[in-house]
């Protein structure tokens, strides 16, 4: 008769915080002789390698009273040969000084852990239950989302769930409600917004409800759900999970109503991906596999539909007026519209190269690439407001991708999704297309003008020179960025040079530059400019001829004269009425 297998069990010790070290010995039964053992190389939600296993150390193979060689197949593959199959025990521990949604982080403060940093993958057991053990310092209590099976101790059902519950840890403040009858929980580190404002957990559930309504739901997938907010003295970014969302923003911000609006709109975000990404996912993430980028052509509805509704989400359940959801809009328009790289890289290709472009900025990034966030936000903008015209709207759309699809966790294919847009919209099976494969823009301005709205640029006061300043430099005024084929490249000029004179006026600070643009502008006879630069330790000079002044923002504004019709639309759009 054959013994009960127990799960493997994966114990993190945290009890010298100080350290920052995560001490790990997991825990299990081999099944085979021949063996490996794999740390994931990246998280679901962050597409780029992270090398998770840059901060482990000390790995040890330990079966009984007898250590274990291990062979290094590749920098996170290890190759365990073993003459019995005795339990076996490995120790490694993992520098935890890393303080963002997608690593860990541990100090006398707190901890968070991203789980696909610290947990090993023991080949053969992937889909097989999992058992995780945290030991705190005195005073802390754990908050994550699997069940717990002990005082100490929580069940995962795969592997994949496992490393999807992040763990935050810590003598945090704890805050429980309800969406729709199911169980939310929310934790704070750094600050407590549902106890420094009463109305926090009230309009939380309110977007969460909105997203619901959104996918035609009545409740949501994730149940339980949890919440955890990282406030900080400056930061902002979030990362999705099947049954939790973690959170960071700038403590000062929320102080303000459009910050307070903002960290909603961040809450929507996340919460939404329950439905768009988590079970509603590209074929290319079905199964995840951990070690390898794999390229995913419909991240900008992943991501860009995300990020459009995030916008629109708190001020269609009454949390901002309309006024503020436009401002949100522009700025989202404004930044696109004002990106060089637009022009360079179409919206298919940014979300074929996430993962060696969007997270890898540079200074020249700008003029190459564009965020598969921002562009598919603004694509978004333009399918809603297209289907609007058909009779249908995007969210018809998300809810046909989750009913044949998100329900099921069956991955979508790049043909799927442009058939269910067809549905909606014939004319859509070649426009679709032309959008995400070119770099011309959608013709806005018309579908702008449906639901009553322009754009406006405003100009800036001084011609364009084609470089941006660095104002953090301490040595001298120097180039952080050189715009394509603007007149600081035509002048011969690179990122890293530092200004001396212009014109044979010494400057010292950006502020000193930014005025003699602006006489240059008042009185044209200072043109062109006398560049006197170093670069590399040698002097140099060159002749600037700046560009007229560019545009330095867009606005979105109501049409002075729009019609009723045109009104009544702006309200169903906004209001999210398919």
């Amino acid at each position: 008769m054959l013994s009960a297998r127990l799960p493997p069990l994966l114990s993190l010790d945290l009890r010298a915080p100080h350290q920052h070290l995560i001490r790990v010995r997991l825990r299990f039964q081999p099944r085979h002789h021949r063996l490996e053992l794999r740390l994931p190389g990246w998280t679901p939600g962050s597409y780029l390698i992270r090398d998770y296993v840059r901060t482990l150390e000390g790995l040890e193979v330990w079966q009984g009273a007898r250590q274990r060689d291990s062979q290094r197949l590749a920098p996170a593959t290890w190759l365990l040969r073993l003459s019995s199959l005795d339990p076996l025990e490995v120790r490694y521990a993992i520098q935890a000084s890393d303080l963002t949604v997608r690593t860990c982080h541990l100090n006398s403060d707190h901890a968070f852990l991203a789980l696909a940093g610290v947990a090993l993958e023991i080949e053969g057991e992937r889909w097989r239950p999992h058992e995780l053990e945290l030991r705190l310092p005195p005073g802390w209590e754990a908050f994550l989302p699997l069940p717990r099976v002990g005082e100490d101790r929580w069940r995962a059902e795969t592997f994949d769930a496992l490393i999807d519950s992040p763990v935050e840890a810590g003598p945090h403040p704890v805050h429980d409600f309800q969406v729709a009858g199911v169980d939310h929980r929310w934790v704070s580190w750094g600050g407590d917004p549902p106890a420094e404002d009463p109305a926090w957990l009230t309009d939380v559930e309110r977007v969460c409800l909105a997203c619901c309504r959104l996918l035609g739901e009545e409740r949501p997938p994730g149940d339980p759900f949890l919440f955890v907010l990282h406030l900080l003295e400056e930061g902002y970014g979030g990362l999705e999970h099947n049954h939790a969302a973690v959170l960071q923003f700038s403590r000062g911000r929320l102080a303000s109503p459009e910050g307070r609006r903002k960290l909603l709109g961040l809450v929507a975000h996340e919460y939404l991906h329950q439905w768009n990404v988590r079970r509603l996912r590209p074929v290319e993430l079905t199964p995840v596999d951990y070690g390898l980028p794999v390229p995913v052509p419909t991240l900008w509805f992943a991501e860009g539909v995300t990020s459009y509704y995030d916008l629109l989400l708190p001020g269609s359940c009454g949390l901002c007026g309309e006024a503020d959801t436009l401002a949100a809009l522009s700025e989202d328009l404004s930044r696109y519209l004002l990106c060089p790289g637009r022009a360079v890289q179409s919206l298919r290709d940014s979300s074929l190269e996430a993962w060696v472009k969007l997270y890898r900025q540079d200074a020249y990034s700008s003029g190459s690439q564009v965020s598969y966030y921002l562009k598919g936000a603004v694509l978004a903008l333009v399918l809603d407001l297209h289907l609007r015209r058909r009779g249908s709207a995007l969210s018809l759309v998300a809810r046909e991708l989750w009913r044949r699809f998100g329900r099921w966790e069956a991955g979508y294919r790049e043909d799927d999704l442009l058939a269910i847009f067809t549905e909606q919209a014939e004319d859509l099976s070649t426009l679709l297309p032309q959008w995400l494969r070119r770099t011309e823009d959608p013709d806005m301005k018309s579908y702008l003008a449906d639901v009553g709205l322009e754009l406006r640029a405003d100009y800036a006061s001084r011609p364009a020179a084609g470089w941006q300043l660095d104002p953090s430099s301490e040595a001298g005024v120097r180039l952080k960025g050189v715009a394509r084929r603007g007149a600081a490249e035509n002048a011969g000029l690179e990122v890293g040079d530092e200004l001396l004179a212009l014109n044979r006026q010494r400057v010292r600070r950006p502020a000193e530059v930014d005025a003699l643009l602006g006489r240059a502008g008042a009185d044209p006879s200072g043109l062109p400019f006398q560049v006197l630069f170093a670069r590399q330790g040698l002097v140099r000079e060159t002749t600037l001829i700046p560009d007229p002044p560019a545009i330095e923002r867009w606005r979105l504004l109501p049409l002075p004269q729009a019609s009723p019709a045109a009104l009544e639309r702006r309200r169903q759009w906004l209001e999210l009425v398919p």
